[in-house]
């Protein structure tokens, strides 16, 4: 992952309501392709946020790919892009073999030297 496209997703998550909105996402996300996510509606209800603001931010999650949205009838349904989010944090924990093996979470860990 391109430094520019590291800055442009943490950007986008350092904010409360992006950051809320893809912790849904998550939340509502499943393993098919096709399915899960949420609709537009279904997210602004949850996290009481307005349609106008809603589409503000999940503009913004897109434009960083950490969101995918599909058509489903009238209604758009946004899923997570946990591509987007496992190369994000491999690229932030990139260098953990110099010091800190065994300390971040479930992440796959790299042999030491």
């Amino acid at each position: 992952m391109e430094t520019k496209n590291v800055i442009g997703a943490l950007a986008a998550l350092a904010q409360d309501t992006r950051l809320s909105i893809f912790r849904a996402l998550v939340r509502a996300h499943s393993v098919k392709e096709d399915t899960g996510g949420l609709a537009a509606g279904e997210i602004g209800e949850e996290l009481g946020v307005a349609p106008a603001t809603l589409s503000f931010h999940l503009k913004e999650l897109a434009n960083a790919d950490l969101v995918i949205a599909r058509r489903d009838g009238r209604s758009i349904i946004y899923k997570a892009n946990l591509s987007t989010m496992s190369m994000l944090t491999d690229f932030l924990l990139d260098d953990c073999c110099k010091g800190a093996c065994g300390s971040v979470g479930t992440r796959k860990k790299k042999e030491c030297a």
